[in-house]
């Protein structure tokens, strides 16, 4: 399983400066971590940042995790897709997903209606064109007639963040895996595994990359680490998606699937979630700046010693 790391944009409740976000994936692929993820918030545009940070870090993986498709029609988010992948040199991982009702209408005041059929005709028109092919596309919300003219780049990958049975076989037909957050063991084994590996080998397609991320604290007081998870992810409880994967996985709320405890019961709930068929875990280092550095520096040796080896 590879081990990669969902970057903290704001050490200590302040915004991180871009030189300061090269300054830690630096460290990360010093360290020998396999991927770096940013989620895109209401900060920095995480495209942008990766090419910038990407160009000043060799080696390491690069994940948007992930890109909203609202507000970005496919050519443009093919464009800039492209151009990052080619700054980078083909190291960039294309997580995009639908975001959430209300931010989609609220925020941006665009229509979420029928969001999984959107992501088809979306994906219609943006995988064509990251390989290189052009695209003649009518759908029922989105068109598109073009071929971007740029030297041969190869495609980068691109994961959807699916949680629910129709996005889990879109992203098996016709993307290269998902990417999940608040997702346990029980839920990756029962739920996200069997559909999308299913609708892949139907598609055709490769087995598919299944990155699952979650808080993760190495402590000695796993107590007092839950009430921190609670406290400050607790707002994840009143999202849909998510809270249909905490009923899933038997969950109260995102403190029930932090990933708690000392190095070696650590170790046993990460091979729990690889025995589930997560190809990769994207760890979210929670807790004071002790626990964090311990943290960090477990995962280390789980690159080390070889677990980051099944993809």
């Amino acid at each position: 399983m590879r081990i990669g790391i969902n970057t903290n944009a704001s050490p200590g409740g302040r915004p991180a400066t871009v030189d300061q976000m090269i300054e830690q994936v630096a460290g990360l692929a010093e360290q020998g971590f396999d991927t770096a993820a940013f989620a895109q918030l209401s900060g920095f545009d995480v495209l942008t940042l990766i090419a910038v940070i990407g160009r000043a870090v060799p080696r390491i993986e690069l994940e948007t995790a992930v890109v909203p498709i609202y507000g970005r029609h496919p050519i443009v988010l093919a464009q800039q897709a492209v151009t990052v992948q080619a700054e980078i040199g083909g190291r960039l991982l294309l997580g995009i997903g639908l975001s959430h009702k209300p931010v989609v209408e609220q925020r941006w005041g665009l229509s979420f209606e029928r969001p999984a059929e959107y992501m088809q005709e979306y994906l219609a028109i943006l995988q064509p064109l990251l390989h290189g092919q052009p695209v003649d596309y009518s759908g029922k919300r989105l068109k598109a007639q073009t071929q971007l003219s740029v030297p041969e780049t190869p495609a980068p990958s691109v994961v959807l963040a699916a949680l629910g049975e129709r996005m889990l076989r879109i992203a098996g037909s016709q993307a290269d895996g998902t990417a999940l957050w608040m997702v346990g063991p029980k839920t990756l084994r029962s739920h996200i595994v069997p559909i999308i590996t299913g609708a892949a080998r139907e598609a055709g397609r490769a087995a598919p990359r299944i990155l699952a991320g979650l808080p993760v604290c190495v402590t000695s007081d796993v107590a007092a680490a839950r009430e921190r998870a609670a406290r400050g992810l607790g707002g994840y409880n009143q999202l849909p998606p998510y809270r249909a994967m905490l009923e899933r996985e038997g969950a109260d709320g995102p403190a029930d699937v932090l990933i708690a405890g000392t190095e070696d019961e650590v170790d046993r709930q990460l091979a729990e979630l690889e025995e589930a068929g997560a190809t990769d875990f994207l760890g979210a280092p929670l807790g004071s700046r002790e626990e964090h550095l311990r943290t960090l520096a477990f995962l280390r040796t789980k690159v080390a010693d070889g677990r980051g080896t099944t993809v």
